[in-house]
């Protein structure tokens, strides 16, 4: 499919969305219907349609933010990763605080699969982060006890997988964890650590089965919002460098 028509199907969509949850059953044809490119245009659906097509059109190519340097996906910190990443921790933690979680949050974990693609140096556009982000995924904040963070660690370890994180600090030797830190700390197995990621995650997706030991918080935010909204915020991106993810002697590819 044309990227151009499915990112403009995904708007619509996002602009007509509607709560009401449709169960369909069974459908019975009545006649076979052929398509064809020989079709002719029905044109009381295009003059109905054009205004919503001009609307979107409009949206996703507004300009909402500018990169001097490419935002990939490749390596253990992608500095695309990260800066999602980070978008993620910052929305979630806003989003806490305001929501009885007083310390706010203190980490974030996304996955890199779930980037479907990069940004290229230049302007970016709504567009691009439609591309970036097409799923309807939610931010999700897992309430979890120290004792139990220990298995987000042991995932990275078994995994070698770049799936981007932000406050957290993990490295990995010969089959060994050599550090392990959030926001900047060692791991306390009595204290309760919130940390924000997707509801995919949040759920098991991608083998994180330990955030099943958690309780899951909904915060009802849109990952793909929170990036539009985020990188408006930012007119002029500064891609994250630190090192976050450090896998010594690996042996599992983790470059999607």
């Amino acid at each position: 499919m044309n990227r151009k028509f499915f990112i403009l199907g995904l708007a619509v969509l996002s602009l007509t969305s509607c709560k009401t949850p449709l169960n369909i059953t069974q459908i019975k044809p009545e006649k076979n219907i052929s398509i064809s490119k020989d079709l002719e245009e029905d044109q009381n659906f295009t003059n109905v349609i054009e205004p919503y097509k001009k609307e979107v059109e409009g949206k996703m190519n507004t300009k909402i933010s500018h990169t001097a340097v490419d935002l990939t996906k490749q390596g253990d910190n992608s500095n695309l990763g990260n800066l999602l990443a980070d978008y993620t921790f910052e929305g979630a933690d806003q989003w806490a605080k305001k929501n009885g979680i007083a310390n706010g949050v203190d980490g974030a974990v996304i996955n890199i699969g779930g980037i479907r693609t990069t940004i290229g140096k230049g302007d970016i556009l709504t567009k691009h982060i439609y591309e970036v982000m097409p799923f309807e995924n939610e931010v999700m904040i897992v309430k979890m006890k120290g004792a139990d963070l220990q298995g987000l660690f042991d995932y990275y370890l078994k995994t070698q997988k770049n799936n981007p994180v932000s406050h957290l600090v993990i490295e990995t030797d010969n089959g060994v964890i050599t550090n392990a830190l959030v926001n900047g700390q060692k791991i306390d197995s009595n204290k309760m650590y919130y940390i924000a990621t997707s509801d995919y995650l949040a759920l098991g997706g991608d083998n994180m089965a330990f955030f099943g030991k958690g309780e899951v918080i909904a915060t009802g935010i849109k990952l793909r919002d929170l990036f539009i909204e985020k990188f408006k915020a930012n007119p002029e991106i500064t891609a994250p460098k630190d090192v976050r993810l450090n896998f010594k002697n690996k042996k599992v590819k983790t470059d999607e």
